[in-house]
C-alpha cells in the first residue's frame, strides 16, 4: 500500500485474501457498469466468481488475487482456462486482477482468453480498481480488511462515528411513544398490559420479526419489537426497557445461538425475567425455537415453540399458545402497524395486504381403524417360526409376549399363522385408547404403545410405496422412497394440482454429471391431531448414459451434492415435486389407503394441509413456477465437466 502522484491511498491489495478480493471486484465493478454479480461459495469456480444472469446472456466476471505471482503466472493460469470460460459461452466476460499489468499485458492476456473478452478494456488490473475506489469511496469503507492500516480512511471512519454517537437523540418515534408509561398525572390508571414484546437480534432475526409480526397483529394482537424504531439496535434501549417493564403482557424470545449471546438480547431478557417474578406468571416468557441448540438460561425448564420444522408450522402453535393464555387481542378488525411495511421497503420486501396461501408438510389421518386386536397363542409357538410368519405376513403386526399384536382379524391369523400355531383373540382395544393408555393386561404401557402403533403405520407406508413401484434408500434417520427410473424418466415431468391451473415438477434430473432423485420420509405423529409429517429427500448416481445411474456409497460426498446441487432450489420447487410426488403416489385418488389388514385401512389425504395468512409478502421472483423448473440455475452451477464434486 503506498500513495499515487495525488496523495490519494493506492493498494496493492496484498492484505485481502483471495475470497474478499473477490467480494471487492465484484462491488466496484458491479457499480461501474451497472449490475449486480451473484457471488459463489469456495471451490472450482469454473471460469466465474460473480455472474449477472439476463435474458439475452450472462456477463460473467473472474477475480485473480495473483499479487505475488507474477504475470507469467496469470498467463498459464488463464490459457488452461479458456476451454472452461468458452464453454459458458457469456455475454460478456470481464477480468481482474492484483496483478500489476501494462498496456502489452492486457493485449496478451485478450489474445489467450479469445472472443468472451469483448477487449482489453474488460481486464482490470489494480491500477483501474484503485482508480474505482477513488469513484466510489463508500466502497473502500465498506471492506475493512482494504483500509485497515490506512490512516486515512481510519481517521475519516472514527471522525464520522464520533459525530454521530455525539448526536443529540431526536425524538422518540410515536409508535414507541405510545408505549411509555404516563409522567403528567400519577392518578391516572396504569396502561393495560396488552402488547407482546419479541425480544430478537438485528439484523439476524429482522426477517423473521418481519414475517411474524404482521401476522400475529392480523390475529388481534399488539407486537412491538426494536426494529419499529427503525434506529440502531440500542438508541432508545432506555425507553424500550420502559415500555417493556409497563406494557408487556408477554415476552416472544427468538432462540438460536447466535440471537443468545447478543448482549442486547440478554438484557432484555434479565429484565423479562424480572418481570416474570414480579407478575407471578410463570409462562411470561415464551421461548421460540428456531434452530437446534443450547438452552436457555433462565427459561431452560420452559416448554418451546418449535419454528425449526417450518415457520408456517410455528405460528400456528404459538397462536394456540397465546389463545390458550388468554392474552389480551383487540376486538373489531386487526390493525397491522404500518411501521412493518416500512421497515420492509428499506429492504425491497413490501407487505401486500392481501391473503397468502401457505403449504404444510402435513398430510391429515381422515381415517383409522377403531381397534387393534392382541392374539394369545396355546400351547408351544416357536419363536424362530413365528418371526419368519411375522416377516412373511402382508400386513403389519407385531410380536408380544406369546402372541400377536395386529389389526387383523380372527380368520386372516388363522390363515397366515396356520404353520405356526393356534392362536386366538385375547383382546380387542380401542386404538385411541391403546394408544394414551396403553394396555397393562399384555404388558405394554402407553409410550411402547404409541410406538408400536408407529412401527406399524411406517410398515404399511413402506409397504403402500412398494407396490405402487417406488424404491427405497436408507438414510441415517428414516427411510427415503424415491421414483424409480420405470415411473419417471430422467428430466420428465409429472403434472400435479386437481384444482385451477395444472402445473408439474421434476422428480428426476441430471446436474453437475449427477442423476438427482427427489424423494420423501414420512412419519406418524397423534399431536395435536393425527397426521403423517413429509420431510424431503434427494438422492444422487452418477451418471453413466443408464436410466439408474451408478450408485454413491460415499456418505460424505452425497452430502456434498445435496448442498451444492439443491441450493438453487426456490421454495416453489420444492413445494412443487412435494406434490408431484404425492400425486404420482395416489393417481386419481384425493387419499392414500394404508392396508392394516384385510377390513382395516389408514385414510390420508393425498395433499397437504393449507392454511392462510391475512397478510403477504412480495418478495422478489421473476420467474414463474413452470420456468423456475426449467431455470438452470435450480439445477446448481453450470459446470457440468465438474463430475467430483
Amino acid at each position: 500500500m503506498n500513495r499515487d502522484h495525488s496523495g490519494i491511498m493506492a493498494y496493492d491489495f496484498s492484505s485481502l485474501s483471495h475470497n474478499e478480493f473477490e467480494d471487492l471486484t465484484r462491488d466496484l465493478i458491479g457499480r461501474e457498469i451497472g449490475k449486480r454479480f451473484e457471488a459463489f461459495p469456495e471451490g472450482p469456480d469454473s471460469g466465474m466468481d460473480g455472474r449477472h444472469a439476463s435474458a439475452d446472456g450472462d456477463i460473467i466476471l473472474q477475480a485473480k488475487h495473483y499479487h505475488r505471482s507474477g504475470f507469467s503466472h496469470l498467463k498459464a493460469t488463464m490459457a488452461k482456462e479458456g476451454q472452461a470460460i468458452q464453454r459458458l459461452q457469456p455475454k460478456r466476460y470481464i477480468l481482474a486482477t492484483s496483478t500489476p499489468l501494462t498496456p502489452k499485458n492486457k493485449s496478451v492476456l485478450s489474445e489467450v482468453i479469445g472472443p468472451a473478452l469483448q477487449g482489453p478494456g474488460d481486464i482490470f488490473g489494480p491500477d483501474d480498481l484503485n482508480a474505482l475506489l477513488r469513484k466510489y469511496p463508500d466502497i473502500e469503507t465498506v471492506h475493512q480488511k482494504l483500509w485497515i492500516q490506512s490512516t486515512a480512511v481510519l481517521g475519516t471512519v472514527l471522525t464520522e462515528a464520533v459525530e454521530k454517537a455525539l448526536a443529540k437523540q431526536g425524538q422518540i418515534p410515536a409508535v414507541l411513544a405510545d408505549l411509555l408509561p404516563s409522567k403528567t398525572d400519577s392518578n391516572v390508571p396504569a396502561a393495560a398490559r396488552d402488547t407482546i414484546f419479541l425480544i430478537k437480534a438485528s439484523p439476524i432475526d429482522d426477517e423473521f420479526a418481519l414475517w411474524l409480526a404482521p401476522k400475529l397483529e392480523a390475529e388481534g394482537y399488539r407486537v412491538f419489537a426494536d426494529i419499529l424504531t427503525l434506529q440502531p439496535g440500542d438508541r432508545w434501549r432506555r425507553e424500550i426497557n420502559q415500555a417493556l417493564q409497563y406494557r408487556a403482557a408477554k415476552i416472544l424470545l427468538v432462540c438460536r445461538d447466535a440471537t443468545l449471546a447478543d448482549q442486547h438480547v440478554q438484557d432484555d431478557l434479565d429484565i423479562a425475567l424480572e418481570m416474570a417474578k414480579e407478575l407471578g406468571d410463570t409462562r411470561f416468557i415464551i421461548p421460540m425455537r428456531l434452530e437446534q441448540g443450547k438452552k436457555v438460561k433462565g427459561v431452560g425448564d420452559a416448554v418451546t415453540v418449535d419454528f425449526v420444522r417450518g415457520w408456517g408450522e410455528g405460528v400456528g402453535l404459538l397462536l394456540d399458545a397465546l389463545q390458550r393464555q388468554r392474552v389480551l387481542r383487540a376486538a373489531g378488525e386487526p390493525l397491522i402497524n404500518p411501521n412493518w411495511e416500512i421497515f420492509r421497503r428499506r429492504g425491497a420486501i413490501p407487505l401486500v395486504d392481501e391473503p397468502e396461501r401457505l403449504t404444510s408438510n402435513w398430510l391429515r389421518v381422515a381415517e383409522a381403524p377403531d381397534f387393534i386386536r392382541y392374539f394369545e397363542g396355546s400351547g408351544v409357538i416357536d419363536d424362530r417360526l413365528l418371526d419368519r410368519a411375522l416377516e412373511e405376513f402382508h400386513y403389519p403386526a407385531e410380536k408380544q409376549k406369546e402372541g400377536i399384536v395386529t389389526f387383523a382379524d380372527q380368520s386372516e391369523v388363522d390363515s397366515a399363522f396356520a404353520s405356526v400355531g393356534r392362536f386366538r383373540l385375547k383382546h380387542e382395544i380401542p386404538l385411541l385408547e391403546f394408544i394414551e393408555q396403553g394396555h397393562h393386561a399384555i404388558g405394554i404401557d402407553r409410550q411402547v404403545a404409541s410406538n408400536l402403533i408407529v412401527a406399524m403405520i411406517k410398515k404399511a407406508w413402506l409397504s403402500f410405496c412398494r407396490e405402487t413401484g417406488f424404491v427405497e434408500y436408507y438414510y441415517s434417520n428414516g427411510v427415503g422412497v424415491h421414483a424409480s427410473a420405470a415411473q419417471v424418466p430422467t428430466g420428465h415431468r409429472i403434472p400435479w394440482g386437481k384444482q385451477g391451473d395444472r402445473r408439474s415438477s421434476m422428480l428426476r434430473n441430471v446436474a453437475k454429471g449427477h442423476i438427482w432423485q427427489f424423494g420423501l420420509t414420512a412419519m406418524p405423529y397423534f399431536w395435536p391431531f393425527w397426521h403423517m409429517k413429509l420431510k424431503s429427500r434427494v438422492l444422487f448416481s452418477i451418471d453413466n448414459d443408464t436410466p439408474e445411474g451408478l450408485g454413491i456409497d460415499d456418505v460424505r460426498k452425497m452430502h456434498r451434492l445435496r448442498r451444492n446441487v439443491c441450493k438453487g432450489w426456490r421454495n416453489k420447487q420444492w413445494h412443487g415435486r412435494m406434490l408431484a410426488f404425492l400425486e404420482l403416489l395416489s393417481g386419481d385418488s384425493a387419499y392414500i389407503r394404508l392396508s392394516l389388514a384385510t377390513n382395516a385401512t389408514l385414510v390420508i389425504d393425498a395433499a397437504p394441509m393449507l392454511f392462510t395468512s391475512p397478510v403477504s409478502t412480495a418478495l422478489p421472483d421473476v420467474l414463474d413456477a413452470d420456468e423456475e423448473e426449467a431455470d438452470t440455475s435450480t439445477l446448481g452451477r453450470p459446470d457440468e465437466d465438474e463430475v467430483d464434486v
